[in-house]
């Protein structure tokens, strides 16, 4: 893996964190109440509607593709604090613990990808972003296969490793949406 892909990987997450701590400070642990269907359902908006302006080549909204990325890999980083902790009606998770959380899972997700990204010689970089999103999108529907059917699976990984991966397209999503910009300029 090159340096580079580490040092852009921890640049696509800090954006993300920036977003999940300056909406912590607007919205408080809201996402608590929440449960793991309804934060793989709120992912799966977020990239279909990513699928969907990749489709039609434009937007009606505001916001284009990138918020929506950032959106998938927070909403994956809630889910798997939801796994752990359960939803919960006490909404009094601090910003401090809310970030140890958030810091937890990011951490696990970049070291699957450094090791990933080892075996695979960074594939990822010679994928189109459409591609990207529509793995993401059969990951989703894994996980809602695997929900429907409580959790079990026969040889299947569980919902977590699946969560990870939507983390790390997600931010190989940001990487090259970033890396497209910078071309245009």
């Amino acid at each position: 893996m090159t340096t580079d892909t580490a040092s852009q990987f921890d640049a696509a997450i800090e954006a993300c964190k920036d977003i999940f701590l300056t909406k912590m400070k607007d919205y408080g642990t809201a996402w608590r109440i929440l449960r793991p269907e309804s934060l793989t359902d709120q992912i799966y908006i977020k990239a279909n509607r990513i699928r969907s302006i990749q489709g039609k080549g434009s937007h009606k909204v505001g916001e284009d593709e990138w918020p929506e990325f950032i959106g998938i890999v927070n909403y994956s980083v809630i889910a798997l604090i939801q796994i752990e902790l359960g939803n919960s009606e006490d909404l009094n998770m601090n910003l401090t613990e809310a970030e140890h959380f958030y810091d937890k899972y990011i951490s696990k997700a970049r070291s699957l990808m450094m090791n990933k990204n080892h075996d695979y010689d960074e594939a990822w970089r010679n994928m189109r972003i459409g591609s990207l999103t529509d793995i993401i999108l059969m990951k989703l529907l894994r996980v809602k296969q695997i929900e429907n059917n409580k959790g079990q699976t026969f040889i299947s990984e569980g919902v977590d490793a699946n969560y990870y991966d939507m983390i790390n397209y997600a931010l190989f999503a940001l990487i090259k949406l970033t890396e497209l910009k910078n071309n245009e300029n």
